[in-house]
């Protein structure tokens, strides 16, 4: 199964479920669209999923795919997912600027996800997402903790 999450923008983000729309596999996708609108045969989308169902759909997901926010990907990463995140763009009114872009490059540069890019095909990326290993992503917390302790000491 491929999860498919949009993520709470108010802007509408139709460009994934246009591709997905038009990809040829045939495994069942799961949308949380939020404010999206888009009618499809294929896909079972959902305006927003409860927590507990946004949480087995994340953890029944082979892939996950979603939008370039930073707590949708960690969500994913922390879940063990493969991931392939598409930055809400400016240009198409998806946001209001392209901070996503940096996001998503960051993760994919470290490779934590695969980075879809605008005008990427989705085909290419579903096949390079059956043989990606993710980095698995640690958390930082205790060395943070520890420096943020040694700063408070010092004053």
């Amino acid at each position: 199964m491929i999860f498919v999450s949009l993520g709470t923008q108010d802007k509408p983000f139709i460009r994934i479920l246009e591709n997905l729309e038009k990809w040829p596999g045939d495994e069942k996708i799961i949308v949380q669209a939020g404010f999206t609108k888009y009618a499809s045969k294929r896909m079972e989308i959902h305006e927003y999923l409860t927590p507990e169902a946004f949480a087995k759909a994340l953890n029944d997901a082979r892939i996950v795919i979603c939008h370039g926010g930073v707590g949708t990907i960690m969500k994913a990463l922390h879940a063990g997912k493969v991931v392939i995140a598409c930055p809400r763009l400016a240009k198409y009114g998806e946001h209001q600027n392209d901070h996503q872009v940096q996001i998503v490059d960051n993760f994919a540069g470290q490779s934590y996800l695969l980075a879809w890019h605008d005008g990427d095909d989705i085909s290419m990326l579903m096949q390079k997402a059956e043989n990606f290993k993710p980095r698995k992503i640690e958390s930082n917390r205790d060395n943070f903790l520890k420096r943020f302790a040694r700063y408070i000491e010092s004053l």
